[in-house]
């Protein structure tokens, strides 16, 4: 069954083409991805796919009767409304119906919450409420009545995402819906998507979410689409496929291009006689063999200053806020040629900690000493600050004309640009015209430029395309220096270092040997009680001490804690007691309407607190 149909769709801006003549269609439970280069309008299509961007022609049908969702990158919301309001702010009649019940409920209007109830039993929306509470538990927007004007723009990108998610809509479309979440919260979405079954089109550069979420693959390049029918893997397969495909085309064009190009130069110009039908072929000939296909290929072999024996180290440094440590009596030696990720939820301190490295944050207490040959590289999140005259070339020119090279070489400011995917007609584009993406391209770039041989790269992988990634990944292979990372990039983090700090929170910080996927699949095991089996295959995750706040033996519970384990033993068998006592009641047939309201709001809360105490018993269990 289609529910989304396009057909012939132009879109352009002045001269600049973004799409042409684009045609697909999306059936029923697919869940389709769209990818391409910063810049080729992934987010145009989607806005005029949802009729608020104009199209140059074309058309774009849904299936009658289907609700749609869509999430853009930039969430228009009411800044008057708190997150709860924002939520129930749908024509969805499952939450119209429990919004309007909460309102009768405060009022104590007996006639309409008889007549609510009703109404909520035949549309079985009694778990609506519970829903709620449980999407805004996971994507940390606990404070329910906090203003959307006090929120960050990643707590607004996670209420629209939850407003989204709570629509549920027939078709969902999404634009960057992993952007501004951590690796749980990416996890838990992954599994949420996977399992659903509402039909699904998103823009998304998380490759592993490509993985395991989607079915097909399009990707929108030389203004047209290419469609693959499977997952990330088949599609990166059947794409190398089609280059090699059109390479081999180009290379037989070039050979019959040459034969064709000497006929017509050795024909008389006077006479009449050349075939028509062959110098009309002649330049379709041409055409193919003038076809360059873009290889992506980021090539920057700067030179690096020679790290010294001493490099940084930490010694008992140690860092809090006010209801927040950061780091406590931490001590550490960086060696040469580390590859070091940082990995923890919001707010633990990842930023800081980098901060601190390059001397922009102070320490509290002790000291963080920096070899006399380290020359830092820091990439920060912040967009790339620039006049507002500046365009692309004079971003590099402001560094040097020339950088100079391996082996006594040296490369202009347009060849540099040129190899970090800025072809020569983005030279002289102003640099407040770029995509995000393409804006922090050339910052990471002017990062380069400084021939660091300590690169700390903070969410590198933010807003940039899966190709420049890939590139990225390339030139840091080759990196001979130091390398910190902090990314929400599970692929980013797996290909690209080899243990891990852990934040843990409130100055908990650990040293693990391995790749993020291990680290995950050890963490859950622990979860679940499971104990993990080492095979050859998988290597052992080992915990090292990295100071003397991080102690070898297991940890061991407080006495606050202690008391906090032994009262849920005793709390969840009542708690037990006290749901099976409710739904016996409900079940019964005995009890008259505000009985029964009552009786199911007690049980909501008994489930909801069995839930909470049973997860808080699991993280103690860790440690008795």
């Amino acid at each position: 069954m289609n529910f989304l149909s396009i057909e012939n769709l132009s879109k352009s801006y002045g001269e600049r083409m973004i799409f042409a003549d684009l045609t697909f269609g999306i059936d029923q439970g697919q869940k389709v991805a769209i990818v391409a280069k910063n810049g080729s309008g992934k987010t145009t299509m989607m806005r005029c796919i949802m009729g608020l961007e104009p199209v140059d022609s074309g058309k774009v049908t849904f299936r009658k009767d289907i609700r749609v969702a869509f999430m853009e990158q930039t969430e228009n919301m009411r800044e008057d409304q708190s997150i709860l309001e924002s939520i129930f702010d749908h024509d969805l009649p499952e939450l119209q119906l429990i919004k309007a019940y909460n309102i009768a409920v405060a009022k104590n209007d007996e006639a309409k919450l008889e007549e609510l109830y009703q109404s909520i039993t035949e549309l079985n929306a009694w778990d609506t409420e519970v829903r709620v509470q449980q999407i805004l538990s996971v994507l940390k927007l606990e404070d329910m009545e906090k203003r959307i004007s006090e929120l960050s723009g990643g707590q607004k990108k996670r209420v629209a995402l939850a407003k989204v998610l709570l629509s549920d809509a027939d078709f969902l479309i999404l634009d960057e819906p992993t952007n501004h979440l951590d690796l749980d919260m990416i996890e838990w979405l992954e599994n949420y998507l996977s399992s659903s079954k509402s039909t699904i089109l998103m823009v998304t550069h998380d490759r592993y979410f490509l993985e395991v979420v989607c079915d097909t693959i399009m990707e929108l390049a030389d203004q047209t689409i290419y469609r693959y029918k499977g997952n990330f893997s088949y599609y990166l397969e059947k794409k190398a496929e089609r280059q090699e495909q059109t390479q081999s085309t180009i290379e037989k064009a070039k050979n019959t291009f040459r034969k064709e190009l000497d006929w017509i130069r050795r024909q008389p110009k006077a006479r009449g006689t050349k075939q028509k039908a062959r110098v009309d072929a002649f330049q379709d000939v041409k055409k193919v063999a003038s076809q360059r296909l873009d290889e992506d290929e980021l090539e920057l072999p700067v030179k690096m200053e020679r790290l010294g024996s001493k490099i940084v180290e930490f010694h008992k440094v140690s860092k809090a806020y006010p209801n927040r440590v950061i780091l406590n009596d931490f001590s550490y030696n960086v060696q040469r040629q580390e590859r070091l990720g940082i990995v923890g939820n919001n707010g633990t301190g990842k930023t800081t900690f980098l901060k601190m490295l390059v001397g922009q944050e102070a320490t509290d207490k002790g000291k963080i000493v920096i070899g006399d040959t380290v020359v830092f590289g820091y990439y920060s999140q912040d967009l790339i600050k620039v006049n507002d005259d500046f365009k692309v070339i004079d971003v590099v020119r402001e560094v040097a004309e020339y950088i100079p090279l391996e082996k006594g070489r040296q490369l202009s400011a347009a060849q540099l640009l040129e190899r970090f995917l800025f072809p020569r007609d983005m030279h002289y584009q102003f640099v407040h015209k770029l995509s995000g993406g393409e804006k922090r391209r050339l910052k990471l770039l002017r990062v380069l430029m400084s021939n660091p041989n300590f690169l700390i790269l903070d969410e590198p992988t933010n807003d940039l395309d899966i190709f420049a990634m890939s590139v990225l990944e390339e030139y840091l292979r080759q990196f001979q220096g130091c390398l910190i990372v902090v990314s929400h990039d599970r692929y980013f983090m797996d290909k690209m270092v080899d243990h891990l700090f852990v934040f843990e929170g409130q100055g908990e910080l650990k040293d693990i040997v391995g790749n993020y996927t291990v680290f995950r699949q050890q963490q859950l095991d622990k979860k679940r009680g499971v104990k993990q089996n080492i095979t050859k295959e998988e290597p052992e995750i080992k915990e090292k001490t990295i100071s003397p706040a991080v102690e070898t033996k297991k940890r061991k519970l407080s006495f606050k804690e202690k008391e906090e384990y032994e009262n849920i033993e005793r709390r969840l068998p009542e708690l037990e007691k006290t749901k099976d006592e409710l739904t016996l009641s409900l079940s019964s047939g005995e009890l008259s309407n505000e009985e029964l309201i009552k009786n199911g709001e007690a049980l909501g809360k008994v489930v909801g607190e069995i839930d909470a105490l049973t997860e808080r018993w699991i993280e103690l269990a860790e440690f008795v």
